[in-house]
């Protein structure tokens, strides 16, 4: 949807009373509430997610991310005074180098030794800081035997976003259910609501499924700070789109199906590279620092399934692109006041024209 009009930041506010972040996943992932939006027209029902079923028809294509959240949070120890230090993984740089935040910062220095297992004296891993990052992150080189990804599960926890108090008690909770490629910071939480059963009725009822990989990082959590929202200088996330994948999507969009993405990160990948290939789909992969924003042109996504995002967020302008500030705000507005669960472990959207 294009507009004339410039939004600054204040525009993307909303009031959310603390009591509506939800803390903790519900039993039953698809028993979700589902806000379903036309985003032409602003009107809005109320549903659940299993009755996603009856807005999607034969020939289209659900798009998931089938990226999986590392369990990225180390707690580890200094072995000079044997002080807490917690290294969280952002990036593999190279080989056993990865971009983290440590805390405490002050006390990490380059050259400074971080051991993590019960045993200060006989450690599982070790991690020397080899250099810098701006905003106070470091890189930091492992050292172990084994492989580092068992490893990472064995010492590892879930890095839940900062609004989410609440210790989770089952770690799988925080993963889609086709998640399979390593490598986010964050999990991509509209496809949290999917079961292997919603999507085997999906599936029966002749729509494609079909995945891509983007890695969450932790800049999707980063305020705007700009009120000029041209201003804000947007994170970068690696993506990657298989040549099958985009083959299976170019065929469903020729015969006249939507493509309908899970999530805003598959949102980015997929306008991403449609925009690269003047609104084409081809086997790709790379960074994109993709800012989708009111005037945005879309050039590939119909329609889209996600949560609840933050007040003043690049995901609520993300998703103003589509349906219009004012629609967005109204349902928001409706969802706040009917009590609906917002953010990660919340409830979803269903956004369609």
């Amino acid at each position: 949807m294009t507009t004339e009009k410039h939004y600054t930041l204040s525009d993307f506010d909303y009031d959310l009373p603390e009591e509506l972040i939800a803390q903790t996943p519900l039993k039953q992932r698809d028993a979700s509430r589902l806000l379903v939006l036309n985003a032409e027209t602003g009107q809005y029902e109320d549903k659940h997610f299993y009755d996603i079923l009856d807005y999607v028809n034969a020939g289209d294509a659900i798009v998931m991310n089938n990226s999986r959240v590392l369990p990225a949070r180390l707690h580890g120890a200094r072995p000079e005074t044997g002080g807490h230090a917690e290294v969280l993984l952002l990036r593999q740089d190279h080989g056993d180098v990865w971009e983290t935040l440590v805390k405490p910062a002050k006390k990490s220095p380059v050259g400074s030794t971080i051991v993590f297992g019960d045993d200060l004296d006989n450690p599982i891993m070790t991690a020397t800081v080899v250099g810098e990052l701006e905003h106070g992150g470091r890189y930091v080189e492992f050292h172990y035997d084994g492989i580092f990804m068992e490893l990472l599960e064995q010492l590892g926890e879930m890095p839940l976003p900062p609004y989410i108090k609440e210790k989770l008690d089952d770690q799988e909770r925080y993963q889609t259910v086709y998640s399979k490629v390593d490598g986010s910071a964050a999990a991509p939480t509209a496809g949290l609501h999917w079961t292997p059963e919603l999507l085997d009725k999906v599936r029966a009822k002749g729509v494609k499924t079909v995945e891509l990989t983007l890695h969450v990082g932790l800049g999707t959590f980063r305020p705007v700070d700009e009120e000029n929202i041209d201003d804000h200088k947007m994170h970068s996330e690696f993506y990657q789109l298989s040549q099958e994948a985009a083959d299976q999507l170019n065929e469903v969009r020729a015969n006249g199906g939507r493509i309908i993405a899970t999530g805003t990160t598959s949102i980015r990948t997929l306008e991403t590279i449609g925009s690269k290939f003047d609104g084409d789909l081809k086997a790709d992969s790379g960074w994109t620092d993709i800012f989708i924003k009111p005037g945005y042109h879309w050039t590939v996504v119909d329609a889209f399934i996600t949560n609840f995002h933050l007040p003043k967020s690049t995901l609520v302008m993300l998703v103003a692109a589509f349906t219009g500030r004012d629609n967005i705000l109204n349902a928001y507005s409706h969802a706040v006041a009917d009590k609906y669960r917002f953010f990660s472990f919340g409830d979803a959207m269903f956004i369609h024209k």
